[in-house]
């Protein structure tokens, strides 16, 4: 070998050393950065579950304030002369001051204490209250009055107000909505004897029979409303009284308070704890106060449901595409035409296919529902306007072509010579490619499945105009016929990021749920991913 062919060799072996390292590099690069980003949500998320000391502060003014110490920064000299730090105190009573928070310069501070009797109040309206408990009242009647007599009459009381407060809900979602389904659909009775009319004789006989029964329903719920109505004034009977850092004193109705806790007194353990009892409120709770509190699994019920959806109409619909154009389509121009098109429609987008999906499923599809079975409700809506059935069909449109071309890989990577074997033992086209072609190309048909998921779970922009809202007071499955709703509204995860995180009137306050929900979500996609893998494996 010569000396130029050597040289030539050490230049390309190098070349592709180097070339080797740069990928591997790349990867890890990616790979920091990702766990970054993971580690970035997690604490931020994870930390808006953890309480916090209470400290009472002293100004140099005398004022006092109590409160969570949210955030610290640095004062340039340029803006305060001497320079110096200032704290953002989370003072909570909004009902109070009007707001959440305030800056206070570590300069206007005189002493800092952690009293024990310090109250954190985190209550269904309103917000946090920080105070001192100062009396317990059931009228004019004083219960316990002082911070610590308080403190130990309170736990019991507010474990009555608890199982009041459940009994009201089982109420007003058991019983009283059963009669409300039940007056509903004596309503659309009716509707749907006038639409049918029949002659007189048996219109009047049907239309007794319906008033009779809605007389009925009617009684029943004026019973049921009296009830709840007791129930309620029952609720609030017994008040608390707290008084905030500067003497304020607030009457706060003990029924109305979530929990009370002490967290200057707590140890690590009991800090735990409460952790783990706001993780599992915030997982399988409803949401209060405009999604800013309270639990999310509403919208975690609708994102898990809703993408499911979109699977079971976005497997079979890719899936025969990619079938056709690989193992029965002539390969021509016109083939290639349609590729180009399904990879174009891959890049449309996505409040483009919203605007589809409303014009086309909505409008046009649930209209037609709505004037063919469902007359008796109109002008009302049923399937003519948003719900999550058509948010599923949305995205499985949107993500059909990852689903074509994943499959249409995996059909291609099957050798030409296992589709030949099938058939000279006697097998029909439809059996090698039922039998044979399919079952090897599992698995690239998954991994397509697995990434569509993943894109659904995480699109915000097409499912809002298709039926995506705020809050849904009641979810698509329920035990009243026919169980699976799917002309219902839904709430979605995404949505909810973006409603808490730039449409909250104290974005301060909401800024560590916007990471919960965010490292939540994360989360979900990762089960919906790791069981689709499972079975893909």
């Amino acid at each position: 070998m010569t000396e130029k062919d050597r040289s030539g060799r050490l230049r390309r072996e190098f070349f592709g050393v180097s070339m080797t390292a740069l990928c591997g590099g790349a990867l890890a690069l990616n790979l920091v950065l990702i766990l970054g980003l993971l580690t970035v949500i997690g604490y931020q998320g994870g930390r808006f579950f953890w309480q916090k000391d209470l400290p009472e502060l002293t100004l140099t003014d005398g004022g006092k304030l109590i409160g969570e110490i949210h955030a610290q920064q640095t004062i340039p000299a340029a803006t305060a002369g001497a320079g110096g730090e200032r704290f953002q105190v989370r003072l909570g009573n909004r009902d109070l001051t009007g707001g959440d928070f305030r800056w206070v310069d570590a300069s206007a501070i005189a002493k800092r204490e952690l009293p024990a009797d310090a109250v954190v109040l985190e209550r269904l309206e309103w917000g946090n209250f920080y105070g001192r408990m100062v009396e317990l009242r059931r009228g004019t009647e004083i219960l316990a009055q002082g911070s610590d007599a308080v403190w130990k009459a309170f736990p019991a009381l507010h474990e009555a107000k608890l199982a009041e407060r459940r009994a009201i809900r089982e109420l007003e979602k058991g019983a009283i909505g059963d009669v409300n389904l039940e007056i509903e659909k004596l309503r659309l009775a009716a509707r749907r004897l006038e639409l049918a009319a029949p002659a007189a004789e048996v219109r009047a006989r049907q239309q007794a029979e319906i008033d009779l029964a809605l007389a009925e329903r009617q009684a029943e719920y004026e019973k049921l409303a009296a009830t709840l109505f007791a129930q309620r004034e029952l609720l609030t009977a017994e008040t608390l009284v707290m008084a905030a850092a500067d003497g304020t004193r607030k009457e706060i109705p003990v029924g109305n308070v979530v929990r009370a806790i002490r967290p200057n007194e707590m140890g690590v353990l009991g800090k735990l704890g409460l952790y783990a009892s706001r993780v599992r409120e915030f997982v399988a709770d409803e949401p209060r106060e405009s999604n800013t509190e309270g639990g999310i699994f509403p919208a975690i019920f609708g994102t898990v449901m809703m993408v499911f959806l979109m699977s079971f109409a976005v497997v079979p619909l890719g899936v025969l595409a990619a079938l056709y154009l690989r193992e029965y389509a002539k390969q021509g121009t016109l083939v290639r035409i349609v590729r180009i098109a399904v990879n174009n429609l891959a890049g449309v987008p996505s409040i483009v296919f919203g605007v589809f999906g409303l014009g086309f499923f909505v409008y046009t599809v649930g209209g037609n529902i709505d004037r063919l079975f469902f007359p008796e409700a109109l002008p009302t809506p049923t399937f003519g306007t948003g719900g999550i059935l058509w948010g599923a069909l949305t995205l499985a449109l949107l993500t059909v072509p990852v689903v074509i071309v994943a499959t249409e890989e995996g059909l291609a990577a099957v050798p030409q010579i296992v589709r030949a074997g099938s058939l000279a033992l006697g097998a029909t086209k439809w059996e090698t490619t039922w039998k044979v072609v399919l079952p090897a190309a599992a698995p690239g048909i998954l991994t397509g499945v697995i990434l569509a998921m993943a894109r659904a779970a995480g699109e915000v922009a097409p499912l809002m105009i298709v039926g995506m809202v705020k809050l849904a007071p009641t979810l698509p499955i329920d035990g009243d016929f026919p169980f699976v709703h799917f002309e219902r509204k839904f709430m979605h995860l995404g949505f909810h990021i973006y409603d808490v995180g730039f449409q909250s009137p104290n974005v301060d306050a909401t800024k560590p749920l916007v990471f919960a929900t965010a490292l939540l979500l994360i989360l979900v996609v990762t089960a919906m991913n790791l069981v689709a893998i499972s079975i893909r494996n």
